[in-house]
């Protein structure tokens, strides 16, 4: 397994992680309970050690009853838990519209620490990530508790998920942070703003999805239906004709680099991160163990400097549609 050093902490996590919010949210119906501790725990065996998850990925089982995705992935690792790296998030409740209720006071966080503990069956949180910035209250605020939480041995480490150079500034000056899980992929490049902060400062980007929400593994089209009202890819511009037509050129650009390489489409998207710098963490998810297998062989796919290069050239004049923004060139 390779492994990489998560930021300014002694954590060493395998240079791909496994994303498991799918296992119970934003994709339709919940994994099947047994059925998902069991390929959480087959991503240890294949060379995982880093998991993450989120106090708000709860989805519907089929039986009508609430999956707890902190619960699957605590179950899966229970009797491997001093091998692996859980990252976990407190901060965001999804209404009943899907939009964002965000919420970091110092008491909320203190009753989401005790809950994701308890669900997840373990006394401490390796990586414990503020979820989405809540602008009532000061990143000073929010980074004091994150280190009471250290002092009292609660969690190891914490992060911010998609912040902006600012706020991360001003965290990190009150208790050091060690990752940022911000969108980046080779369609969503808008990230690379922030990469001379993170090797200043020493910190870690935890890239989640990585791949685009899978549009650009090239297993999708126009054509792709995702019928259940949970499944969140019903909304995502990339997966719409147009979103499709602009990202034909770059999934050309993917199957041909993939031939060359004898990889996968996915595995050159992740390869390309992967090469580029040290510090990028990515994260993809998936339900099925064989892509899961596929992403983790991403990092026995090497992409030289010139590759890289051209690569980045050629995003620079290609303009997609994606969710979480509109990248242009």
């Amino acid at each position: 397994m390779k492994t990489r050093r998560l930021g300014n902490s002694n954590l060493e996590v395998s240079s791909v992680g496994l994303g498991c919010m799918g296992f119970s949210h934003a994709y339709g119906f919940a994994t099947e309970k047994r059925q998902a501790e069991k390929t959480i725990f087959d991503a240890y065996d294949m060379g995982y050690n880093f998991f993450d998850t989120a106090e708000c990925y709860t989805g519907e089982n089929t039986n009508g009853t609430t999956s707890y995705n902190e619960e699957l992935v605590g179950n899966a690792l229970r009797s491997v838990r001093d091998k692996v790296i859980i990252a976990t998030k407190f901060g965001v409740h999804h209404n009943s519209d899907k939009s964002l209720a965000l919420d970091s006071r110092p008491e909320t966080i203190r009753k989401s620490v005790e809950g994701s503990l308890k669900r997840l069956g373990t006394d401490y949180i390796d990586l414990y990530y503020q979820h989405r910035i809540d602008p009532n209250v000061p990143a000073e605020e929010v980074a004091g508790v994150m280190g009471d939480l250290i002092k009292e041995g609660k969690i190891r480490s914490w992060g911010i998920s998609e912040t902006d150079e600012s706020y991360l500034r001003k965290a990190h000056a009150i208790t050091p942070v060690t990752a940022i899980q911000n969108r980046y992929s080779m369609m969503a490049r808008w990230n690379e703003k922030l990469f001379p902060m993170l090797e200043e400062l020493d910190i870690a980007l935890v890239a989640f999805s990585p791949m685009a929400n899978g549009i650009l593994t090239g297993k999708y089209n126009s054509q792709s239906e995702f019928t259940h009202n949970d499944d969140y890819r019903r909304f995502m511009p990339q997966f719409s004709e147009e979103g499709m037509a602009k990202s034909r050129e770059l999934l050309a650009l993917l199957e041909n680099l993939a031939k060359e390489k004898n990889a996968t489409q996915g595995q050159i998207s992740l390869a390309w991160m992967l090469c580029k710098n040290d510090y990028i963490i990515p994260i993809p998810g998936s339900r099925k163990r064989e892509r899961i297998e596929e992403n983790l062989n991403a990092q026995n796919v090497i992409l030289t400097q010139d590759e890289i290069n051209l690569i980045d050239n050629n995003l620079d004049n290609m303009d997609f549609l994606i969710f979480g923004g509109h990248s242009s060139k």
